[in-house]
């Protein structure tokens, strides 16, 4: 009777690759959901401040691990939905990253600064690299990418510095390439699929900084200088994110800081070839798998609308309304359908990507971040 009871409450058999996970910002839980029949397994509470979640996975897709905004860091199993461990390893975290062999866990801090790499199986500390870029001085981190080689690169916000953490050779004590003057003040920043060039934002000026990772002697090389001199820059009410992997074809598609464009970028000269008007102040630009669409969602007061950007013609093609406060879009593996949450509408919205028909609605309470488990097996991610 035992072994029968055992074998009734154990979760049914099965992979993890159409799984994903929905923060449930206000609550500190997160929704398990299937993306092929578009409904909620349940549901695990008890992950503290998720203001500012993001999740990573492991390389077989069955543990998301979340990095709340208090700093912590918990591994949550997919198929039982149970908390198998949690740590409080920092004051103030916005993201982590998984490396390239899914051994290590490395969480990104505003407070006390720096990064901190977890063992990925026990959430044990493994190495602390403060971002100090002055005796005594600490950087806020972010833009935290896994790169080949057992390599972690991130951006020092307040030291305008890039930094690349190699743990190839003794995890415990990273070494650690330091590029200075990079521009103002780095706020995020993406890995090309490849892992060729990483790309960073910069708040405090017009530009970005790219590094191409493939190089003997890598060097900082600033693009898109001055793209909107002479223009009036708009107040900027919520940081772009480049997280996006907003690359499509041989073309990068990037948010302007305070403007109401997406900026286009050729990746064999980098430099600008077209921009595209927009409904408000871009925060994601996100492509479809295939490259052949943009998904743009906005900051406040358009933050209740999605525009899509057809990518050969460079044009809106669809504007939509799937509730007040979108705040994310997850393409599922290969583009089909796009998940979208509402926070202040309760809901995620899975949309046709073809059609652009709603195909389902899930009510999720103030949704957020939302991330698949194919994100496991995408470098930066």
């Amino acid at each position: 009777m035992w072994l029968m009871a055992c074998a009734s409450d154990a979760p049914p058999l099965r992979g993890t690759g159409d799984l994903g996970v929905v923060i449930e910002r206000a609550s500190g839980s997160v929704s398990v959901v299937d993306t092929t029949r578009h409904s909620v397994l349940g549901t695990v509470p008890g992950l503290g401040d998720l203001s500012h979640a993001s999740v990573v996975f492991s390389r077989d897709g069955a543990v998301a691990f979340v990095f709340g905004r208090d700093g912590a860091l918990t591994r949550v199993n997919l198929l039982s939905r149970r908390i198998e461990g949690r740590v409080i390893q920092a004051g103030n975290s916005i993201g982590g990253a998984v490396s390239q062999d899914g051994q290590w866990v490395a969480a990104q801090n505003y407070q006390p600064g720096g990064i901190k790499v977890f063992r990925a199986d026990t959430l044990a500390l493994v190495a602390d690299v403060p971002a100090e870029y002055a005796p005594g001085r600490f950087s806020r981190v972010v833009g935290l990418a896994d790169l080949p080689g057992q390599r972690f690169i991130f951006s020092l916000f307040d030291a305008d510095e890039i930094w690349i953490a190699d743990l190839s050779r003794d995890a415990g004590h990273p070494a650690i390439q330091r590029f200075r003057d990079v521009g103002r003040q780095p706020y995020d920043a993406l890995v090309t699929p490849d892992g060729r060039h990483y790309i960073a934002g910069l708040f405090g000026e017009d530009g970005l900084a790219l590094i191409d990772l493939w190089q003997t002697e890598p060097r900082v090389r600033h693009i898109l200088q001055g793209y909107g001199r002479g223009e009036q820059p708009l107040p900027v009410y919520k940081m772009p994110h480049l997280r996006g992997w907003a690359v499509a074809g041989r073309q990068v598609w990037l948010p302007a800081i305070g403007r109401h464009e997406v900026l286009v970028v050729d990746m064999d000269t980098w430099q600008e070839v077209g921009r595209v008007p927009v409904a408000g102040q871009p925060v994601f630009v996100m492509a479809r798998p295939d490259g052949r669409q943009v998904w743009v969602n906005f900051a406040v007061p358009d933050y209740d609308r999605v525009q899509v950007i057809d990518t050969p013609s460079r044009q809106v093609v669809q504007t939509l309304s799937p509730g007040a406060a979108v705040l994310h879009m997850e393409f599922t593996p290969r583009g089909e359908s796009v998940w979208i949450s509402s926070r202040d509408a309760n809901r995620v919205s899975v949309i046709d990507t073809q059609s652009f028909s709603t195909r389902s609605v899930l009510d999720v309470p103030a949704p957020s971040g939302i991330f698949f488990t194919s994100r496991a097996h995408r470098m930066g991610m």
